[in-house]
This record gives structure tokens, sequence and C-alpha cells, in this order.
């Protein structure tokens, strides 16, 4: 039995449709789950959202605590939420001729482009490297924890077990910026309940989405947070890249979290190098291989 909480990020489309990767802890675990049904990872009971609690106004210029959302759509295998890679033609991304050129050298393991998953080039699963932005938020958005200080908004992502801040004390972005995984970001409430992120400076390597859409380093990414009410936060997200789309488009559209309670356990789910191996020798070895055995 397998002791971390594993995602198996190579598997085939059909089954990611028909049964999506592990979930948080508010479902029942799986075989590869340390904990028991209605028990979280100390042993606690599972404390549920209670279904007859009445809408509460939002608190102004506040967005934190735990959130999660309980449809699984922020899994996003075929790509941003808003404009996945499934061949339908309102789907089709407005490539610049660059773009293309760059699309055509990824090869992601799902979409319409999918490869198998020992053959793909994907920086996350071929070399481990981070998810960075925006793709922290078109693949993989789960139980998602928001901590704010005077100066900055913190934030938790389960996947990966995550962390990146976002500067909320005024700052310009630096002159000339070293490329970072998560780049440099800036945000700005625009009313009571809104809160504006413009992030820049992300490494090229990394991809968009898990559809491996291309970036360059010129990419913006825009992320406006608003507290709905006390127990929801809506999440859009807007990729801007002039050098890779012809004008900016909406990778994830009013998303919408629900609050947990503050004692909610947020389970560990990290991709592993090593189980992830073990994945492409039962699952993701090409046809070739399979041939041989």
């Amino acid at each position: 039995m397998w002791k971390h909480f594993f995602v198996v990020p190579g598997i085939v489309l059909a089954a990611l449709v028909l049964s999506p990767p592990l979930r948080s802890q508010t479902d029942k675990p799986s075989s590869s789950a340390p904990t028991e049904p209605g028990l979280d990872g100390w042993g606690r009971p599972i404390t549920g959202l209670a279904k007859d609690r009445k809408p509460a106004p939002a608190p102004r210029h506040d967005i934190s605590g735990i959130w999660d959302e309980p449809e699984l759509t922020g899994i996003q295998p075929l790509g941003a939420k808003s404009a996945p890679d499934d061949g339908k033609p309102e789907h089709q991304l407005p490539y610049t001729p660059l773009g293309l050129q760059e699309l055509k050298r990824t090869k992601p393991s799902n979409g319409s482009r999918s490869v198998l998953p020992g053959d793909t080039n994907d920086p996350v699963f071929s070399y481990g490297d981070p998810q960075g932005l925006p793709r922290e938020n078109l693949y993989e958005l789960r139980t998602t924890q928001v901590l704010q200080t005077p100066q900055s908004v913190v934030i938790l992502y389960q996947f990966g077990k995550t962390w990146r801040v976002i500067w909320t004390d005024g700052r310009e972005f630096p002159k000339d910026p070293e490329p970072r995984w998560y780049g440099y970001s800036v945000g700005k409430w625009v009313d009571d309940y809104t809160l504006v992120v413009d992030t820049v400076g992300m490494d090229e390597r990394t991809w968009v989405d898990r559809a491996g859409r291309p970036h360059s380093a010129d990419l913006r990414v825009e992320e406006r947070f608003r507290r709905l009410d006390h127990d929801h936060l809506e999440l859009t997200v807007t990729i801007d890249d002039p050098k890779m789309y012809t004008k900016p488009w909406i990778a994830l559209d009013k998303f919408v979290f629900e609050l947990q309670p503050a004692s909610f356990d947020v389970r560990e789910m990290i991709w592993s190098p090593s189980e992830y191996e073990r994945y492409n020798k039962l699952m993701g070895n090409t046809g070739g291989d399979r041939e041989n055995h």
C-alpha cells in the first residue's frame, strides 16, 4: 500500500473521464489512502458542511480560509476548464504562428494531441519540474487555503503541497525580473470583495495547462478572486501573451469554491517521481515495449 496521497497523472482519457484521480479527504478514501472512511489524517471525524447553512454576507477585503470545490471540475485533465483541448471548434485558442510552432513541440498525455504517458515531454511528469503559474490553477485545482497578512496574501495549494505569495503592499513589479516558476504576483482590491492579481516573470519551461499550451516570457496572468458571500469564493483566470496568442483568453471562468470548517484537514497530495516510474512500468509503456513483454 502506498503511504502518500499520490496522483496518477498519466491515466488514459477514458479513465480520467470515468474515474477522476484521488479526491480530498471529504470523499471515501481509496485503497491507497492512509485514513479510514469518515476520518481525517489525524483520526478525527470529518466535519461536513451544514446542509441548512444560510447565506451570510462576505467580510470586506478578506478571502482567507480553507476553500474546496465539490464537483471535481478543478482537475481539468484536458487543459484549462474554459478552453479544454477536446477538439471542439469553440475551444480552439487564438494562436499566433509562433504559438502554433511552440504548441507542436509539446507532447501531452491528455487531450486531442495525447501520446502514451511514457512518451510525454510534460515538464512536470517527465522531469519533476514544478507546475508553475498559471498551471497551478489549471490542473488539479483542489483544496486551497488562503492566508492573509497586512502586506500579502499567501495561497497554499493541495496538489504538490505548493505555496505562493501575492503582495498587496502597493509594490510594483521588479525591473527585468529573474524568471520564476510561479512568477511575481501583486494584488489590489478593486472593491470590498474583489481582489485582482497580476503575475509576470514566469519561467518559459512551464506549460500553461495539462494540454501543453505554450507561453513566452511575456506571459501575464490575471486572477480575479471575488468573495460572493461568506461561504463562496469565485476565481477567474485570464491568459495574456501576445507572442503566443493573438488576444487574451479566459482559462477559468467564475470557478466557485466553498468555504470549509477551520478544522478541515487538507490531505497531502504529491506527485512522486519514483511512484510515477512504477506507474509507467505497469501502464505507461509504449506499444513496442508491450509487444516485447
